[in-house]
């Protein structure tokens, strides 16, 4: 049996699109040209991403650029990038440049999904940044998954104060995380093919979420 494949991020999309997951504004460019006029299109500033079937980890390869802030800004920018992932992976086929709206700050957090061989579909959530990389602060359910335990899913993080309002700060939407974790359970149950599903980072405002970035593998592609 061959292993999932990971599926290009406008791909991905689509499949986020189905489950009335958001995510930025974006258009698809195959030339530094066509990204200045694509991030003219969507407005500025704007984040670039390279759209290649062999780069899942973008950032590792310079695929990304962010905070660009002109049409002159992103040509150059598109053209570096391409230039730099032809260079660092050359057996990479590039279908393009993914131009995307820039989100604004919010909390980091993590929502992916997994089929697990034993229990079937799964939702994972998490804290972004350290309290993933080090703490491993995330926390699991299988399928079927309801709004009130994705909340009790929050609610058992480590880093739980930061969405809450800790130091000050505004506390996040915890009922549109709660909604996502509930979309995504949904997706890794309707949609067989679909191995593992990883939206990270998931950007937590006080009212609503944006994720910004998507990584979804299927076992057999449509």
């Amino acid at each position: 049996m061959p292993g999932p494949d990971f599926i290009l991020e406008t791909e991905a999309v689509e499949y986020l699109k189905r489950f009335q997951i958001a995510y930025p504004e974006h258009r698809l460019a195959r030339t530094p040209d066509e990204a200045a006029a694509a991030a003219a299109q969507i407005g500025f500033p704007v984040v670039l991403k390279i759209v290649s079937p062999q780069v899942v980890h973008k950032s590792e390869v310079g695929g990304v650029a962010v905070e660009l802030g002109s049409a002159e800004e992103v040509r150059l920018k598109a053209a570096g990038i391409l230039e730099t992932v032809q260079r660092n992976i050359p057996n990479a086929v590039i279908e393009g440049l993914l131009v995307c709206a820039q989100a604004k700050p919010g909390v980091e957090v993590i929502v992916g999904g997994l089929r697990d061989a034993i229990f079937g579909p799964a939702v994972m959530v998490g804290l972004g940044g350290i309290f993933t990389e080090i703490l491993k602060d995330v926390t699991f359910r299988v399928y079927p998954l309801s709004e009130e335990e994705a909340l009790k899913m929050l609610g058992e993080l480590k880093g739980y104060p930061l969405l809450t309002g800790a130091r000050g700060q505004k506390a996040v939407d915890l009922k549109a995380l709660a909604v996502l974790a509930v979309s995504v359970a949904r997706m890794m149950h309707e949609c067989p093919e679909v191995a593992e599903l990883d939206l990270n980072p998931v950007l937590a405002y006080p009212e609503g979420l944006m994720p910004v970035d998507a990584r979804l593998s299927v076992t057999e592609k449509n």
